[in-house]
């Protein structure tokens, strides 16, 4: 995309640690950023991944990283678990999110994300708060004493399948549908063999003509 022209944002997270040394890098098109601030039709959103809220991630690291990195072989058994669901006909389950949902009921008295993130947003007159970390989707419009702001999650891409998409003034939340994508893939996939073969067909008819 950035070598065509498109303006690429990465925006670190806790799992970017590494990259994080190398923040406010650009090439070409391509920017390393922990945070940014776009200007969308005359409307500022601000955007960033949201560990900077997380009192695990920010005051002990060793905590933080082997949370990430039970989190991956989490992930890793889950694929297997639904790999077999999958094979027996039944809906597939999430571990993570499970585990997450009761995790984040016994420690909302330390930090409450999207309050954190919208107040902040609010005090700094920004019209979207665009961030991720939590794994939630959702746009929602949050308002405390001194204003309002649009607060975006992106969720992610491994357990929900979300991505947030802006386009003519508005902001949707877009969720893969692996039944439908499935299906246009195979008409694709049909479409190209039909092609490959009426290629083939035609350079082989031009041969023999040409042999005549």
């Amino acid at each position: 995309m950035a070598s065509k022209g498109t303006k690429v944002y990465y925006i670190t997270g806790n799992h970017d640690e590494l990259l994080r040394k190398f923040s406010d890098t650009t090439m070409g098109n391509f920017s390393i950023l922990d945070k940014l601030v776009l200007e969308l039709d005359d409307k500022k959103a601000w955007i960033f991944h949201g560990d900077v809220f997380d009192v695990s991630v920010q005051h002990s690291k060793w905590i933080a990283k082997l949370g990430g990195l039970g989190y991956d072989y989490l992930i890793l058994i889950n694929r297997f678990v639904n790999w077999c669901l999958h094979k027996m006909g039944r809906e597939p389950y999430s571990f993570s999110k499970k585990i997450k949902s009761s995790v984040k009921k016994a420690v909302k008295h330390i930090s409450d994300f999207e309050t954190t993130a919208t107040d902040l947003a609010i005090e700094k007159q920004y019209d979207y708060v665009v961030c991720g970390h939590i794994h939630e989707p959702n746009i929602v419009e949050k308002s405390n004493k001194n204003g309002k702001t649009m607060y975006l999650n992106s969720g992610d891409w491994v357990e929900n399948l979300t991505a947030l998409e802006y386009h003519k003034k508005r902001w949707k939340l877009f969720r893969y549908s692996e039944h439908n994508y499935t299906e246009d893939e195979e008409d694709l996939f049909e479409m190209e063999n039909l092609i490959s073969q009426q290629l083939v067909a035609s350079i082989v008819f031009s041969k023999q003509i040409n042999s005549f």
